[in-house]
């Protein structure tokens, strides 16, 4: 996928407080395009707060936010058209159709005129996959097609900017895989940010993304920069299994596997260094860049 750097989203010195020992964002500054782009980070890093700014449900106690150059305080009506939001917890009336249901959020979302919402509901179901079940009642859809209706209502006004609160929370392989393919599709002429801890859902979508950590914007770049930053930090190493319970007091391990007697364990360092005859894995998964990424994080705090 291309990299765009057109900014139709630019944040500067975005700092959110919610008293003053709770700082959720510090100092954010961050630009991002056209195409899908990959908010990473921990439950409680800050990504939930700055969605919720974006999509003009809270005010940031300090810095600027322009949404396709609308400032959000002051042009919050125009900002909120530009947007369409998916929350982790999309719901919907259970007894109502898919065709019912999107009808319903398209008036909401400002389509007055009936022939221009059933327009917008065609197109939009068609995009997203779910025109062969536009008469299903809601509670009969499997849970990736409800993920499907929560793009699709986000999408009906043509939002510039789709905004997806841990979207594939839930999902099981197959459909994680089909709604990656649909964000890729849907992200040729809009930004798309996908907000999520599960990393690799950002791998194969994602040509761009940002990590946030306990507040702070600590790594912009491609998820092959991720992974070139994590050299040296994760490792494989045969033991067996007291060496193993020694082993996961200093290290992570985040995966094992049996050669002949023995454990090859893989594991990212927490501190100081691999442990002594252990193989550097040049390998490395997105996971596990991650995973070294927030460690680095934490032994930084720990130090200073």
């Amino acid at each position: 996928m291309q990299h765009l750097t057109e900014g139709l989203i630019v944040i500067k010195n975005l700092t959110h407080r919610y008293n003053a020992q709770q700082c959720a964002l510090n100092d954010v500054n961050l630009t991002i395009g056209r195409g899908v782009f990959g908010l990473l980070g921990a439950n409680g890093a800050g990504k939930s707060t700055l969605i919720r700014i974006l999509c003009t449900m809270m005010s940031p106690t300090a810095g600027e936010v322009s949404i396709c150059n609308y400032d959000l305080r002051q042009h919050r009506d125009q900002v909120r058209q530009l947007i369409g939001y998916l929350p982790q917890d999309f719901g919907a009336w259970p007894s109502q159709t898919v065709t019912e249901v999107i009808d319903t959020l398209a008036m909401l979302a400002g389509i007055k005129h009936k022939a221009e919402r059933q327009r917008r509901i065609e197109w939009v179901l068609a995009a997203v996959g779910l025109d062969g079940v536009a008469g299903r009642k809601i509670k009969q859809l499997s849970g990736g097609m409800l993920r499907r209706v929560g793009v699709a209502q986000a999408l009906v006004h043509d939002p510039k900017i789709l905004i997806m609160d841990e979207p594939t929370v839930g999902l099981d392989p197959e459909e994680r895989q089909r709604f990656r393919q649909l964000m890729t599709e849907l992200a040729a002429d809009r930004a798309i940010i996908l907000s999520t801890h599960i990393v690799s859902d950002l791998g194969s979508a994602c040509s761009d993304m940002a990590l946030i950590h306990r507040g702070k914007l600590e790594f912009r770049g491609t998820p092959a920069d991720l992974i070139a930053a994590a050299a040296g930090e994760v490792f494989e190493l045969v033991c067996d299994a007291a060496g193993e319970v020694a082993l996961t007091e200093q290290f992570e391990i985040v995966s094992r596997s049996r050669l002949g007697a023995a454990d090859v364990l893989r594991g990212v360092v927490r501190q100081g260094n691999a442990p002594a005859g252990a193989v550097v894995a040049g390998d490395i998964t997105l996971e596990e860049a991650y995973l070294a990424f927030a460690m680095k994080k934490e032994r930084a705090v720990l130090q200073s």
